[in-house]
């Protein structure tokens, strides 16, 4: 081989190792928030909506809140805001210690496009048999036993937290908040296991989607996820406690 054809060699080969360099550093580095996602489709002519999630964070950003940790920040929200309208509501679902280990959350988001409307709110969360009380949300109590605070609760995901019965009929939101806080009145799993099914209802009650709480639609896998959690949970507040061995 010729000193020409080794340099020219030598080039080309100098050019493909940029070219994968840059090509690693463009396509291996982490996304930024907002990209990739997936474009709306074409179906007859006419563009798709929006996904369920560009909806409801454009929702949620037109209202300053943000959508992560909404029914922790919600609870928060709930106990620092004065008592308004809803004060005169029963005080039904307080809880009897503020203290709490662990929230479970679901959330029930309107489909794209839609709100979800104070008055359906109200009419759907009393099929599903929940109370309205304490702080101004929706409570699931134990059956003849209310005192001994909510099961699971249902709180607004925008600011104050509450649903104010005096204006109920003008209230729109993107999505309410299910949470579980632990420990409950019965076993995490047995709250579980009445929370789901009472937000599933209220979801085809609302036409709305249940989402789990990072915001992705709720599928089995992260249904038996969640379960396994509680189960363990159980398990542990049931395990005696550990003593020190005796000495000999």
């Amino acid at each position: 081989m010729s000193e020409e054809q080794t340099l020219l060699l030598r080039i080309i080969l100098s050019i493909a190792g940029v070219v994968l360099i840059v090509a690693i550093y463009l396509f291996g580095r982490p996304r930024k928030p907002g990209q990739g996602k997936r474009v709306p489709r074409e179906r007859g002519g006419r563009s798709a909506e929006p996904t369920l999630g560009e909806q409801l964070e454009a929702d949620l950003a037109r209202n300053d809140r943000p959508f992560d940790d909404a029914a922790s920040q919600a609870e928060l929200d709930l106990a620092e805001e004065p008592r308004g309208p809803e004060a005169s509501a029963p005080d039904v679902g307080r809880r009897a210690n503020e203290s709490f280990e662990k929230i479970v959350t679901l959330y029930l988001a309107a489909r794209a496009g839609s709100k979800l409307l104070g008055p359906d709110i109200v009419v759907a969360a009393e099929k599903a048999g929940l109370a309205y009380g304490h702080m101004g949300v929706f409570h699931r109590l134990v059956d003849n036993h209310p005192e001994r605070g909510p099961v699971f609760s249902v709180a607004n995901i925008m600011k104050p937290g509450s649903f104010d019965m005096a204006n109920i009929q003008s209230l729109e939101t993107p999505a309410i908040a299910f949470f579980l806080t632990l420990p409950a009145p019965v076993p995490a799993l047995d709250a579980w296991e009445a929370m789901l099914p009472t937000a599933q209802r209220m979801a085809e009650l609302l036409d709305a989607v249940v989402l789990d709480e990072q915001r992705n639609a709720l599928g089995r896998q992260r249904i038996g996820h969640i379960r396994e959690e509680l189960r363990a949970y159980d398990r542990q507040r049931e395990a005696p406690p550990l003593t020190k061995p005796g000495r000999w």
